[in-house]
Protein backbone atom coordinates (compact mmCIF):
# COMPACT_ATOMS: atom_id res chain seq x y z
CA UNK A 1 0.00 0.00 0.00
CA UNK A 2 2.77 2.16 0.61
CA UNK A 3 4.38 2.50 -2.51
CA UNK A 4 1.36 2.55 -4.20
CA UNK A 5 0.34 5.67 -2.35
CA UNK A 6 4.02 7.25 -3.05
CA UNK A 7 3.43 6.38 -6.46
CA UNK A 8 0.49 8.24 -6.43
CA UNK A 9 1.34 10.92 -5.03
CA UNK A 10 4.74 11.22 -6.96
CA UNK A 11 2.40 10.86 -9.85
CA UNK A 12 -0.05 13.93 -9.00
CA UNK A 13 2.88 16.19 -8.24
CA UNK A 14 4.35 15.40 -11.67
CA UNK A 15 0.81 16.55 -13.41
CA UNK A 16 0.57 19.14 -10.93
CA UNK A 17 4.47 20.46 -12.16
CA UNK A 18 3.73 19.76 -15.77
CA UNK A 19 0.52 22.20 -16.06
CA UNK A 20 0.93 25.65 -17.88
CA UNK A 21 0.93 28.96 -15.32
CA UNK A 22 -1.72 31.01 -15.97
CA UNK A 23 -3.02 33.96 -14.11
CA UNK A 24 -6.89 33.08 -14.37
CA UNK A 25 -9.00 30.08 -14.93
CA UNK A 26 -12.39 30.74 -15.34
CA UNK A 27 -15.17 27.22 -15.51
CA UNK A 28 -18.50 25.88 -15.38
CA UNK A 29 -20.06 28.17 -17.77
CA UNK A 30 -22.11 28.51 -21.20
CA UNK A 31 -19.35 30.86 -23.36
CA UNK A 32 -20.21 32.20 -26.40
CA UNK A 33 -16.70 32.91 -27.72
CA UNK A 34 -17.55 34.88 -30.88
CA UNK A 35 -15.06 33.11 -33.18
CA UNK A 36 -15.59 32.58 -36.75
CA UNK A 37 -17.69 29.64 -36.13
CA UNK A 38 -19.76 31.16 -33.36
CA UNK A 39 -18.59 28.06 -31.13
CA UNK A 40 -19.28 27.96 -27.85
CA UNK A 41 -17.15 26.36 -24.62
CA UNK A 42 -17.19 25.53 -20.55
CA UNK A 43 -13.94 27.51 -19.59
CA UNK A 44 -10.66 29.26 -20.50
CA UNK A 45 -7.62 30.27 -19.63
CA UNK A 46 -5.90 33.81 -18.81
CA UNK A 47 -2.21 34.70 -18.88
CA UNK A 48 -0.55 38.38 -19.18
CA UNK A 49 -4.17 40.14 -19.87
CA UNK A 50 -5.03 37.74 -22.37
CA UNK A 51 -7.19 34.41 -23.21
CA UNK A 52 -4.19 31.53 -23.77
CA UNK A 53 -6.72 28.87 -23.77
CA UNK A 54 -10.40 27.75 -24.77
CA UNK A 55 -12.14 24.13 -24.15
CA UNK A 56 -13.60 22.08 -21.73
CA UNK A 57 -13.14 22.60 -18.06
CA UNK A 58 -11.39 19.29 -17.99
CA UNK A 59 -9.50 20.40 -21.21
CA UNK A 60 -8.35 23.33 -19.44
CA UNK A 61 -7.86 22.17 -15.84
CA UNK A 62 -5.81 19.53 -16.99
CA UNK A 63 -3.27 21.96 -18.73
CA UNK A 64 -3.43 25.17 -16.41
CA UNK A 65 -2.41 25.76 -13.17
CA UNK A 66 -3.99 29.35 -12.41
CA UNK A 67 -3.12 31.82 -9.34
CA UNK A 68 -6.78 32.73 -9.74
CA UNK A 69 -10.02 30.39 -10.23
CA UNK A 70 -13.60 31.43 -10.87
CA UNK A 71 -16.33 28.81 -11.06
CA UNK A 72 -19.17 31.01 -12.92
CA UNK A 73 -21.62 28.39 -11.80
CA UNK A 74 -23.62 27.69 -14.82
CA UNK A 75 -23.51 31.66 -15.77
CA UNK A 76 -23.00 32.57 -19.50
CA UNK A 77 -20.03 34.19 -20.75
CA UNK A 78 -19.73 36.79 -23.50
CA UNK A 79 -16.74 39.06 -25.12
CA UNK A 80 -16.69 42.22 -23.32
CA UNK A 81 -19.55 44.22 -24.18
CA UNK A 82 -18.29 47.13 -27.16
CA UNK A 83 -19.74 50.66 -27.81
CA UNK A 84 -19.58 51.15 -31.21
CA UNK A 85 -20.52 55.30 -30.75
CA UNK A 86 -20.86 56.84 -27.93
CA UNK A 87 -19.73 60.02 -26.39
CA UNK A 88 -17.89 59.06 -23.15
CA UNK A 89 -15.93 62.35 -22.51
CA UNK A 90 -19.20 64.72 -22.61
CA UNK A 91 -21.03 61.95 -20.77
CA UNK A 92 -18.73 61.98 -17.80
CA UNK A 93 -18.30 65.77 -18.14
CA UNK A 94 -22.47 65.73 -17.97
CA UNK A 95 -22.69 63.89 -15.02
CA UNK A 96 -23.61 67.18 -12.53
CA UNK A 97 -26.14 68.43 -15.28
CA UNK A 98 -29.47 68.17 -14.78
CA UNK A 99 -30.69 65.05 -16.20
CA UNK A 100 -33.92 65.78 -18.31
CA UNK A 101 -34.23 62.86 -20.17
CA UNK A 102 -37.53 61.50 -20.05
CA UNK A 103 -39.24 64.61 -18.90
CA UNK A 104 -42.69 65.16 -19.55
CA UNK A 105 -43.57 68.43 -20.44
CA UNK A 106 -41.80 71.85 -19.74
CA UNK A 107 -42.84 72.61 -16.46
CA UNK A 108 -40.76 69.19 -15.32
CA UNK A 109 -37.79 70.58 -16.95
CA UNK A 110 -38.14 73.96 -15.30
CA UNK A 111 -38.87 71.99 -12.48
CA UNK A 112 -35.82 69.60 -12.37
CA UNK A 113 -33.47 73.48 -13.04
CA UNK A 114 -34.66 74.88 -10.29
CA UNK A 115 -33.57 71.68 -8.52
CA UNK A 116 -30.25 71.72 -9.76
CA UNK A 117 -29.63 75.08 -9.03
CA UNK A 118 -30.63 74.56 -5.16
CA UNK A 119 -28.50 71.26 -5.33
CA UNK A 120 -25.16 73.47 -6.99
CA UNK A 121 -25.86 76.90 -5.55
CA UNK A 122 -21.99 78.14 -6.31
CA UNK A 123 -22.13 77.08 -10.06
CA UNK A 124 -21.36 79.58 -12.59
CA UNK A 125 -23.78 77.98 -15.36
CA UNK A 126 -26.68 76.10 -14.85
CA UNK A 127 -26.73 73.15 -17.44
CA UNK A 128 -28.94 70.06 -18.16
CA UNK A 129 -29.27 67.96 -21.30
CA UNK A 130 -31.95 65.31 -22.15
CA UNK A 131 -35.11 67.25 -23.13
CA UNK A 132 -36.67 66.24 -25.92
CA UNK A 133 -40.61 67.95 -27.32
CA UNK A 134 -41.53 65.19 -28.77
CA UNK A 135 -42.33 63.41 -25.47
CA UNK A 136 -44.47 66.24 -24.53
CA UNK A 137 -48.09 66.59 -25.24
CA UNK A 138 -47.80 69.93 -27.19
CA UNK A 139 -45.07 69.14 -28.80
CA UNK A 140 -43.44 72.26 -29.52
CA UNK A 141 -40.11 73.85 -29.16
CA UNK A 142 -39.76 75.94 -25.64
CA UNK A 143 -38.64 79.55 -25.61
CA UNK A 144 -36.39 80.83 -23.26
CA UNK A 145 -38.62 83.13 -21.63
CA UNK A 146 -39.40 80.78 -18.51
CA UNK A 147 -35.85 80.80 -17.97
CA UNK A 148 -35.31 84.43 -18.62
CA UNK A 149 -37.69 85.32 -15.36
CA UNK A 150 -36.61 82.45 -13.09
CA UNK A 151 -32.82 82.34 -13.87
CA UNK A 152 -32.01 86.30 -14.99
CA UNK A 153 -28.32 86.30 -13.05
CA UNK A 154 -26.97 83.09 -14.17
CA UNK A 155 -26.74 81.79 -17.71
CA UNK A 156 -28.82 78.74 -18.31
CA UNK A 157 -27.20 76.10 -21.43
CA UNK A 158 -30.21 72.63 -21.40
CA UNK A 159 -29.11 70.95 -24.25
CA UNK A 160 -31.51 68.77 -26.17
CA UNK A 161 -31.52 64.43 -25.75
CA UNK A 162 -29.93 64.57 -29.87
CA UNK A 163 -27.11 67.11 -28.83
CA UNK A 164 -28.25 68.88 -31.58
CA UNK A 165 -30.15 71.89 -30.34
CA UNK A 166 -30.00 73.70 -27.49
CA UNK A 167 -32.77 76.24 -25.27
CA UNK A 168 -30.31 79.35 -23.76
CA UNK A 169 -31.68 82.37 -21.41
CA UNK A 170 -30.33 85.83 -22.31
CA UNK A 171 -27.93 85.84 -20.05
CA UNK A 172 -26.49 83.14 -21.83
CA UNK A 173 -26.86 84.79 -25.09
CA UNK A 174 -25.35 88.21 -24.29
CA UNK A 175 -22.06 86.45 -22.51
CA UNK A 176 -21.72 84.69 -26.23
CA UNK A 177 -22.95 87.93 -27.86
CA UNK A 178 -25.45 86.43 -29.71
CA UNK A 179 -28.20 88.31 -31.15
CA UNK A 180 -30.61 88.69 -33.66
CA UNK A 181 -28.00 89.79 -36.52
CA UNK A 182 -25.48 87.50 -35.93
CA UNK A 183 -24.53 85.24 -38.96
CA UNK A 184 -24.80 81.52 -38.86
CA UNK A 185 -24.01 78.74 -41.44
CA UNK A 186 -24.87 74.95 -41.20
CA UNK A 187 -27.25 75.72 -38.41
CA UNK A 188 -30.18 77.85 -36.80
CA UNK A 189 -30.74 81.01 -34.47
CA UNK A 190 -34.26 80.75 -34.03
CA UNK A 191 -36.60 83.83 -34.01
CA UNK A 192 -40.08 84.73 -33.12
CA UNK A 193 -42.42 86.09 -35.72
CA UNK A 194 -41.53 89.74 -34.65
CA UNK A 195 -37.72 88.67 -34.98
CA UNK A 196 -36.95 88.39 -31.48
CA UNK A 197 -34.69 85.71 -30.16
CA UNK A 198 -36.62 82.55 -28.77
CA UNK A 199 -33.52 80.95 -27.07
CA UNK A 200 -33.58 77.85 -28.98
CA UNK A 201 -29.88 77.06 -31.30
CA UNK A 202 -29.77 74.25 -33.67
CA UNK A 203 -26.50 72.76 -34.93
CA UNK A 204 -23.65 75.32 -35.46
CA UNK A 205 -25.45 77.87 -33.53
CA UNK A 206 -25.31 75.55 -30.29
CA UNK A 207 -21.26 75.92 -30.50
CA UNK A 208 -21.96 80.08 -29.97
CA UNK A 209 -23.08 79.26 -26.61
CA UNK A 210 -21.88 76.44 -25.33
CA UNK A 211 -17.98 77.77 -26.32
CA UNK A 212 -18.83 79.97 -23.11
CA UNK A 213 -18.91 77.62 -21.07
CA UNK A 214 -16.05 76.84 -18.31
CA UNK A 215 -13.65 73.95 -18.91
CA UNK A 216 -13.93 71.56 -15.85
CA UNK A 217 -10.42 71.60 -13.54
CA UNK A 218 -8.08 68.68 -14.44
CA UNK A 219 -8.94 67.09 -10.79
CA UNK A 220 -12.62 67.92 -11.89
CA UNK A 221 -12.19 65.79 -15.31
CA UNK A 222 -10.43 63.17 -13.15
CA UNK A 223 -13.22 62.52 -10.82
CA UNK A 224 -16.00 62.77 -13.42
CA UNK A 225 -14.08 60.01 -15.99
CA UNK A 226 -13.73 57.41 -13.23
CA UNK A 227 -17.89 57.48 -11.99
CA UNK A 228 -18.37 57.56 -15.95
CA UNK A 229 -15.90 54.42 -16.04
CA UNK A 230 -17.57 52.97 -13.07
CA UNK A 231 -20.95 53.08 -14.57
CA UNK A 232 -19.78 51.70 -17.71
CA UNK A 233 -18.88 48.81 -16.26
CA UNK A 234 -21.30 47.99 -14.36
CA UNK A 235 -22.96 47.68 -17.96
CA UNK A 236 -20.73 45.82 -19.27
CA UNK A 237 -18.91 47.78 -21.37
CA UNK A 238 -15.03 47.40 -21.57
CA UNK A 239 -14.43 49.09 -24.98
CA UNK A 240 -15.87 52.09 -26.10
CA UNK A 241 -15.66 54.10 -29.52
CA UNK A 242 -15.71 58.36 -28.14
CA UNK A 243 -16.62 60.36 -31.09
CA UNK A 244 -14.97 63.36 -31.46
CA UNK A 245 -12.18 64.49 -29.78
CA UNK A 246 -9.78 67.16 -29.43
CA UNK A 247 -5.99 66.28 -28.55
CA UNK A 248 -6.08 67.32 -25.47
CA UNK A 249 -9.32 64.91 -24.22
CA UNK A 250 -7.24 62.25 -25.61
CA UNK A 251 -4.16 63.07 -23.92
CA UNK A 252 -5.46 63.31 -20.25
CA UNK A 253 -7.61 59.96 -20.63
CA UNK A 254 -4.36 58.27 -22.13
CA UNK A 255 -2.20 59.79 -19.20
CA UNK A 256 -5.24 58.23 -16.60
CA UNK A 257 -5.04 54.90 -18.50
CA UNK A 258 -0.73 54.66 -18.16
CA UNK A 259 -1.59 55.69 -14.16
CA UNK A 260 -3.60 52.86 -14.03
CA UNK A 261 -7.12 54.54 -13.36
CA UNK A 262 -9.10 54.12 -16.80
CA UNK A 263 -9.40 50.28 -17.07
CA UNK A 264 -11.87 50.76 -20.08
CA UNK A 265 -10.39 50.88 -23.79
CA UNK A 266 -10.85 53.94 -25.87
CA UNK A 267 -11.27 53.96 -29.46
CA UNK A 268 -10.50 57.99 -29.91
CA UNK A 269 -12.15 59.58 -32.83
CA UNK A 270 -10.81 63.18 -33.44
CA UNK A 271 -12.33 66.23 -34.37
CA UNK A 272 -11.19 67.52 -37.68
CA UNK A 273 -9.83 70.76 -35.90
CA UNK A 274 -6.70 72.41 -37.35
CA UNK A 275 -4.43 71.48 -34.31
CA UNK A 276 -5.76 67.72 -34.29
CA UNK A 277 -5.26 67.23 -38.36
CA UNK A 278 -1.63 69.07 -37.78
CA UNK A 279 -0.19 66.97 -34.88
CA UNK A 280 -1.96 63.68 -36.00
CA UNK A 281 -1.84 63.60 -39.86
CA UNK A 282 1.83 64.23 -39.01
CA UNK A 283 2.45 61.54 -36.37
CA UNK A 284 0.30 58.70 -37.74
CA UNK A 285 -2.15 56.75 -35.95
CA UNK A 286 -2.11 55.74 -32.49
CA UNK A 287 -2.58 52.03 -31.78
CA UNK A 288 -1.85 50.80 -28.20
CA UNK A 289 -3.25 48.30 -25.94
CA UNK A 290 -6.20 50.19 -24.57
CA UNK A 291 -6.10 53.50 -26.95
CA UNK A 292 -6.58 53.71 -30.69
CA UNK A 293 -6.47 57.00 -32.31
CA UNK A 294 -6.93 56.45 -36.26
CA UNK A 295 -9.83 58.30 -37.44
CA UNK A 296 -11.69 61.73 -37.87
CA UNK A 297 -15.19 62.59 -36.90
CA UNK A 298 -17.12 64.82 -39.16
CA UNK A 299 -20.80 65.77 -38.86
CA UNK A 300 -22.60 66.32 -42.33
CA UNK A 301 -25.61 67.54 -41.15
CA UNK A 302 -27.85 68.13 -37.86
CA UNK A 303 -31.03 65.56 -36.53
CA UNK A 304 -33.99 64.11 -37.28
CA UNK A 305 -35.67 65.08 -34.21
CA UNK A 306 -34.91 69.04 -34.53
CA UNK A 307 -35.31 69.04 -38.35
CA UNK A 308 -31.59 69.49 -39.03
CA UNK A 309 -31.39 66.20 -41.05
CA UNK A 310 -30.49 66.93 -44.23
CA UNK A 311 -33.64 65.29 -46.43
CA UNK A 312 -33.57 64.93 -50.30
CA UNK A 313 -36.80 65.93 -50.20
CA UNK A 314 -38.67 68.49 -47.46
CA UNK A 315 -39.87 67.24 -44.08
CA UNK A 316 -43.64 65.78 -44.17
CA UNK A 317 -44.18 67.95 -41.62
CA UNK A 318 -42.74 70.75 -42.68
CA UNK A 319 -42.94 71.19 -46.23
CA UNK A 320 -41.07 73.94 -46.93
CA UNK A 321 -37.67 72.38 -44.70
CA UNK A 322 -34.77 69.78 -45.96
CA UNK A 323 -32.75 70.31 -43.31
CA UNK A 324 -29.05 71.47 -43.88
CA UNK A 325 -25.78 70.46 -44.37
CA UNK A 326 -23.26 71.53 -41.36
CA UNK A 327 -20.13 72.50 -43.58
CA UNK A 328 -19.95 73.16 -47.63
CA UNK A 329 -19.67 70.28 -49.99
CA UNK A 330 -16.35 71.56 -51.17
CA UNK A 331 -15.15 71.19 -47.15
CA UNK A 332 -16.17 67.35 -47.58
CA UNK A 333 -14.31 66.58 -50.55
CA UNK A 334 -11.13 68.07 -49.04
CA UNK A 335 -11.33 66.56 -46.40
CA UNK A 336 -11.76 63.12 -47.54
CA UNK A 337 -9.05 63.72 -49.93
CA UNK A 338 -6.49 64.66 -46.79
CA UNK A 339 -7.65 61.74 -45.10
CA UNK A 340 -7.56 58.94 -48.40
CA UNK A 341 -3.80 59.97 -48.64
CA UNK A 342 -3.25 59.38 -44.92
CA UNK A 343 -3.90 56.59 -42.51
CA UNK A 344 -6.57 57.93 -41.37
CA UNK A 345 -10.62 56.31 -41.14
CA UNK A 346 -13.26 59.02 -42.01
CA UNK A 347 -16.18 58.61 -39.95
CA UNK A 348 -19.16 61.06 -41.09
CA UNK A 349 -22.24 61.81 -38.87
CA UNK A 350 -25.03 61.12 -42.04
CA UNK A 351 -28.56 61.00 -40.52
CA UNK A 352 -30.55 62.22 -43.70
CA UNK A 353 -31.29 60.54 -46.77
CA UNK A 354 -29.47 63.57 -48.95
CA UNK A 355 -26.39 63.95 -46.29
CA UNK A 356 -25.77 59.90 -46.43
CA UNK A 357 -26.40 60.10 -50.18
CA UNK A 358 -23.76 63.21 -50.57
CA UNK A 359 -21.21 61.42 -48.56
CA UNK A 360 -21.39 57.72 -49.25
CA UNK A 361 -20.78 59.21 -53.04
CA UNK A 362 -17.60 61.67 -51.54
CA UNK A 363 -16.29 58.55 -50.39
CA UNK A 364 -16.30 56.49 -53.28
CA UNK A 365 -14.19 59.19 -54.84
CA UNK A 366 -12.01 59.55 -52.61
CA UNK A 367 -11.25 55.70 -51.56
CA UNK A 368 -11.07 54.86 -55.64
CA UNK A 369 -11.56 51.28 -54.79
CA UNK A 370 -9.65 50.90 -51.79
CA UNK A 371 -12.56 48.85 -49.33
CA UNK A 372 -10.61 47.82 -46.48
CA UNK A 373 -9.86 51.39 -45.28
CA UNK A 374 -13.21 50.89 -42.94
CA UNK A 375 -14.66 54.43 -43.81
CA UNK A 376 -17.94 54.55 -41.45
CA UNK A 377 -21.23 56.15 -41.75
CA UNK A 378 -21.96 57.23 -37.84
CA UNK A 379 -25.93 56.56 -37.92
CA UNK A 380 -26.51 55.69 -41.47
CA UNK A 381 -29.81 56.67 -39.96
CA UNK A 382 -32.74 57.74 -43.27
CA UNK A 383 -30.75 56.19 -46.23
CA UNK A 384 -32.58 56.11 -49.87
CA UNK A 385 -33.22 52.66 -51.40
CA UNK A 386 -30.75 53.41 -54.35
CA UNK A 387 -28.04 54.61 -51.56
CA UNK A 388 -27.96 51.23 -49.39
CA UNK A 389 -26.02 49.69 -52.07
CA UNK A 390 -23.49 51.79 -51.60
CA UNK A 391 -21.68 50.72 -48.50
CA UNK A 392 -21.19 47.62 -49.85
CA UNK A 393 -19.71 48.43 -53.61
CA UNK A 394 -17.66 50.82 -51.33
CA UNK A 395 -16.62 49.11 -48.78
CA UNK A 396 -18.14 51.27 -46.04
CA UNK A 397 -19.13 50.05 -42.48
CA UNK A 398 -22.18 50.92 -41.39
CA UNK A 399 -22.27 51.93 -37.47
CA UNK A 400 -25.47 52.43 -36.08
CA UNK A 401 -27.44 52.74 -33.00
CA UNK A 402 -30.57 50.29 -32.60
CA UNK A 403 -32.24 52.56 -29.66
CA UNK A 404 -32.55 55.13 -31.80
CA UNK A 405 -35.08 53.17 -34.22
CA UNK A 406 -37.04 52.55 -30.86
CA UNK A 407 -36.70 55.84 -29.42
CA UNK A 408 -37.94 57.72 -32.56
CA UNK A 409 -40.29 55.58 -34.05
CA UNK A 410 -43.42 57.17 -32.34
CA UNK A 411 -42.78 60.66 -34.62
CA UNK A 412 -39.93 59.76 -37.16
CA UNK A 413 -43.55 58.94 -39.76
CA UNK A 414 -44.40 62.50 -39.16
CA UNK A 415 -41.47 63.82 -40.39
CA UNK A 416 -40.27 61.18 -43.14
CA UNK A 417 -43.75 59.82 -44.51
CA UNK A 418 -44.50 56.39 -44.91
CA UNK A 419 -42.63 55.83 -47.99
CA UNK A 420 -39.52 57.36 -46.82
CA UNK A 421 -39.77 56.18 -43.12
CA UNK A 422 -39.05 52.23 -45.07
CA UNK A 423 -35.85 52.94 -45.74
CA UNK A 424 -35.05 54.57 -42.03
CA UNK A 425 -33.34 52.48 -39.39
CA UNK A 426 -32.81 49.71 -41.84
CA UNK A 427 -29.93 48.11 -39.76
CA UNK A 428 -30.31 44.70 -41.46
CA UNK A 429 -30.32 46.01 -45.12
CA UNK A 430 -27.12 47.95 -44.43
CA UNK A 431 -25.58 44.52 -42.39
CA UNK A 432 -26.43 42.69 -46.20
CA UNK A 433 -24.64 45.60 -47.88
CA UNK A 434 -21.25 45.44 -46.38
CA UNK A 435 -21.58 42.06 -44.43
CA UNK A 436 -21.63 43.32 -40.95
CA UNK A 437 -23.03 46.19 -38.46
CA UNK A 438 -21.30 48.24 -35.77
CA UNK A 439 -23.28 48.46 -33.18
CA UNK A 440 -23.27 51.17 -30.84
CA UNK A 441 -25.69 53.72 -28.30
CA UNK A 442 -24.77 57.13 -28.92
CA UNK A 443 -25.06 57.70 -24.93
CA UNK A 444 -25.67 60.29 -23.70
CA UNK A 445 -28.28 60.83 -26.41
CA UNK A 446 -29.50 57.11 -25.35
CA UNK A 447 -29.11 54.90 -22.36
CA UNK A 448 -25.28 53.52 -22.10
CA UNK A 449 -26.56 50.06 -21.22
CA UNK A 450 -25.65 47.75 -24.29
CA UNK A 451 -28.34 45.17 -23.07
CA UNK A 452 -30.68 47.94 -24.55
CA UNK A 453 -29.43 48.27 -28.15
CA UNK A 454 -29.18 44.58 -28.09
CA UNK A 455 -32.77 44.33 -27.44
CA UNK A 456 -34.05 47.04 -29.99
CA UNK A 457 -31.53 45.38 -32.37
CA UNK A 458 -33.55 42.09 -31.83
CA UNK A 459 -36.82 42.93 -30.84
CA UNK A 460 -37.01 46.49 -32.66
CA UNK A 461 -39.18 47.49 -29.54
CA UNK A 462 -38.31 49.54 -26.53
CA UNK A 463 -38.30 49.37 -22.80
CA UNK A 464 -42.45 48.66 -22.37
CA UNK A 465 -41.84 45.87 -25.05
CA UNK A 466 -43.76 47.98 -27.54
CA UNK A 467 -44.93 47.56 -30.35
CA UNK A 468 -46.23 43.94 -29.91
CA UNK A 469 -44.74 42.59 -33.19
CA UNK A 470 -41.66 44.85 -33.44
CA UNK A 471 -41.18 47.99 -35.42
CA UNK A 472 -40.05 48.13 -39.31
CA UNK A 473 -39.15 43.94 -38.25
CA UNK A 474 -37.85 43.06 -41.83
CA UNK A 475 -34.36 45.56 -40.21
CA UNK A 476 -34.30 43.93 -37.26
CA UNK A 477 -30.85 42.03 -36.73
CA UNK A 478 -30.54 38.00 -35.64
CA UNK A 479 -29.30 37.72 -32.16
CA UNK A 480 -25.99 36.10 -33.52
CA UNK A 481 -25.30 38.80 -35.44
CA UNK A 482 -26.56 42.13 -32.37
CA UNK A 483 -23.87 39.72 -30.66
CA UNK A 484 -21.05 40.21 -32.95
CA UNK A 485 -22.08 43.87 -33.62
CA UNK A 486 -21.45 44.75 -30.10
CA UNK A 487 -18.36 42.69 -29.53
CA UNK A 488 -16.06 41.25 -32.90
CA UNK A 489 -17.86 43.44 -36.05
CA UNK A 490 -17.50 46.52 -33.26
CA UNK A 491 -13.98 45.34 -33.46
CA UNK A 492 -13.34 45.24 -36.75
CA UNK A 493 -14.41 48.57 -37.21
CA UNK A 494 -11.91 50.06 -35.17
CA UNK A 495 -9.23 48.27 -37.07
CA UNK A 496 -8.64 45.94 -33.52
CA UNK A 497 -10.71 42.57 -34.41
CA UNK A 498 -7.22 41.48 -34.51
CA UNK A 499 -6.73 42.34 -30.59
CA UNK A 500 -10.11 42.15 -29.35
CA UNK A 501 -13.97 40.99 -29.44
CA UNK A 502 -13.90 37.44 -29.55
CA UNK A 503 -13.12 34.80 -26.61
CA UNK A 504 -9.88 32.97 -28.35
CA UNK A 505 -6.20 32.37 -27.77
CA UNK A 506 -4.27 35.49 -28.37
CA UNK A 507 -7.26 38.45 -27.57
CA UNK A 508 -7.38 40.09 -24.96
CA UNK A 509 -9.21 38.47 -22.08
CA UNK A 510 -12.23 41.29 -22.20
CA UNK A 511 -15.74 39.71 -20.90
CA UNK A 512 -18.52 39.72 -19.35
CA UNK A 513 -20.97 37.42 -16.87
CA UNK A 514 -24.67 37.25 -17.34
CA UNK A 515 -27.54 35.15 -15.44
CA UNK A 516 -29.35 34.99 -18.90
CA UNK A 517 -28.73 33.03 -22.40
CA UNK A 518 -28.90 36.24 -24.67
CA UNK A 519 -28.84 34.05 -27.78
CA UNK A 520 -32.28 32.08 -26.18
CA UNK A 521 -33.80 33.62 -23.65
CA UNK A 522 -37.21 35.64 -23.88
CA UNK A 523 -37.05 38.75 -25.75
CA UNK A 524 -39.05 40.55 -23.02
CA UNK A 525 -36.00 39.37 -20.57
CA UNK A 526 -33.00 40.81 -22.30
CA UNK A 527 -33.37 44.65 -20.52
CA UNK A 528 -33.85 43.42 -17.44
CA UNK A 529 -30.47 41.06 -16.78
CA UNK A 530 -27.88 42.44 -14.72
CA UNK A 531 -24.50 42.25 -15.51
CA UNK A 532 -23.15 39.86 -12.54
CA UNK A 533 -18.97 40.71 -13.34
CA UNK A 534 -16.93 42.44 -15.73
CA UNK A 535 -13.36 41.49 -16.70
CA UNK A 536 -10.57 43.70 -18.59
CA UNK A 537 -7.15 42.32 -19.66
CA UNK A 538 -8.06 39.65 -17.25
CA UNK A 539 -8.48 42.05 -14.04
CA UNK A 540 -12.68 42.03 -12.29
CA UNK A 541 -13.55 46.00 -12.42
CA UNK A 542 -17.30 45.07 -11.68
CA UNK A 543 -18.79 42.17 -9.43
CA UNK A 544 -22.44 42.82 -8.86
CA UNK A 545 -23.08 42.77 -5.16
CA UNK A 546 -26.26 41.13 -3.71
Amino acid sequence: MLPALAAATLLGACQSNSRQPADLLVYNATIYTVDSAFSTAQAFAVKDGRFVAVGTAEEIKAKFQAKQEVDAKGQFIYPGFYDAHCHFYRYALGLRDADLVGTGSWREVVQKLQQQRQQYPQATWLTGRGWDQNDWSNKQFPTKDTLDALFPNIPVFIIRVDGHAALVNQKALDLAGVTARTPISGGTITKDANGRLTGLLVDNAVRLVAGKIPEPTAAEAETALLEAQKRCVAVGLTSLADAGLDKGNIDRMAAMQDAGKLKLRLYAMLAPTKENKDFYLKNGPVFKDRLTVCSFKVYADGALGSRGACLIHPYADRPREIGFLLSSVADFRNLAKELAASKFQMNTHAIGDSSNRLLLDIYGEALKGQKDRRWRIEHAQVVSKTDIPKFGQYGIVPSVQPTHATSDMYWAGERLGAERLKTAYAYNDLRKQYGQVALGSDFPVEDINPLFGFHSAVARQDAKNYPAGGFQMENALSREDALRGMTTWAAHAAFEDKQKGSIRPGMAADFVLLPIDLLKAPKETLRTAQVQQTWIAGERVFLLKN
